[in-house]
């Protein structure tokens, strides 16, 4: 599967669970014991689960799943659904990280991730710790985990999406349905449809808006550049806050349309009106560092007008969800009107 990925994804490695521990084992039986009674596509909202509390049934890529009507222990393996618990209020009790030795992203409140306990890295989960924190939930999505839903689901009912970045909204109230929290992500749907009205606003309204093309460039460390198209996470907040897009953005049809993939010497593909740029891993491995040194870099319009603004990764494209949304929006004001 080509999934609509934000960072590059590193083989899964096959781990054996609960046959060389015994106390994984016992962990993983408890688990499997509640989950018969909050999985599949029986009674919806009301019933009991095996603890006496409320039960609902959320629609999921992989069928109807039974959850807690309000989960208390939730664990998040993939960015977009730890950007999601946040912004809906849930404090997960694990999470994964984007990479191996890197604590969860910068952007997130840190007094919102106050004891989360790190569950592995990305596509990577460790079952093993999973388990342990016995679980309600666990959210993820098919695109990550799609070969381990079967694991996750015998440690407690796991939601997954079909895949993460573009869709993101919709998954967003995927996860707010899972995690309870209806009323929650009504009241963040609006913060976030009122602060672009204010950006386009600021900006001199939706046709100067629209006037103005703009692209996003991201080296990545041991792959190639890439330019953002219409199917990525970012792309949908240009076009809701009414930005132009340059006319790559429309002919991207690497992974699945999330990006082009181009050379060094081909950075100028990306160029527009305005481009903001950023690394995966270090400037000097991504090839950012030598890029904007070049005079092919020099010579793009928008850097010949000051217009190229260096962004942070994390934010911009790891980081997606209602609560990287906002810090970004801010920045597009920031930068486009300063």
């Amino acid at each position: 599967m080509t999934s609509s990925t934000s960072f590059p994804v590193r083989p899964p490695r096959r781990r054996t669970v609960g046959r060389t521990a015994a106390v994984t084992a016992a962990l993983l039986a408890g688990a499997l014991a509640l989950t018969a009674c909050g999985t599949g596509s029986g009674a919806g909202s009301g019933s009991d689960g095996a603890d006496g509390k409320g039960t609902h049934t959320v629609r999921t890529a992989n069928g109807p799943v039974r959850v807690p009507d309000r989960p208390e222990k939730v664990v998040v393996l993939d960015t977009a659904e730890l950007d999601s618990a946040v912004t809906l209020g849930v404090t997960p009790v694990g999470a994964t990280t984007a990479q191996p030795g890197k604590p969860f992203l910068d952007y997130l409140p840190k007094g919102e991730l106050k004891g989360v306990q790190n569950v592995g890295v990305v596509a990577q989960p460790d079952l093993e710790k999973i388990a342990a924190l016995d679980p309600d939930v666990i959210l993820t999505n098919k695109a990550r985990d799609a070969n381990r839903y079967d694991e996750l689901s015998r440690i407690a009912p796991t939601v997954m999406t079909e895949s993460t970045g573009h869709p993101w909204k919709r998954n967003f109230l995927v996860h707010a349905d899972a995690l309870g929290r209806k009323a929650e992500a009504k009241k963040a749907v609006a913060r976030y449809e009122a602060h672009t009205a204010r950006v386009t606003e600021a900006l001199g309204g939706r046709r100067k808006a629209a006037a103005t093309e703009t692209s996003v460039i991201r080296f990545t460390e041991g792959a190639d550049t890439r330019i953002y198209g219409e199917k990525a996470y970012i792309a949908t907040l240009l076009d809701d806050v009414g930005l132009g897009r340059p006319a790559v953005a429309a002919h991207a049809k690497d992974l699945d349309g999330l990006a082009m993939e181009v050379s060094p010497e081909q950075v100028d593909e990306g160029d527009a009106d305005v481009v903001f740029y950023c690394s995966y891993g270090s400037p000097d491995k991504s090839g950012e560092a030598e890029a904007v040194r070049s005079a092919l870099w020099k010579n793009m319009r928008a850097v010949k007008h000051g217009r190229a603004f260096r962004v942070d990764d994390e934010l911009w494209i790891q980081g997606i969800g209602y609560t990287a949304a906002d810090k970004i929006l801010d920045e597009l004001e920031q930068k486009l009107t300063g």
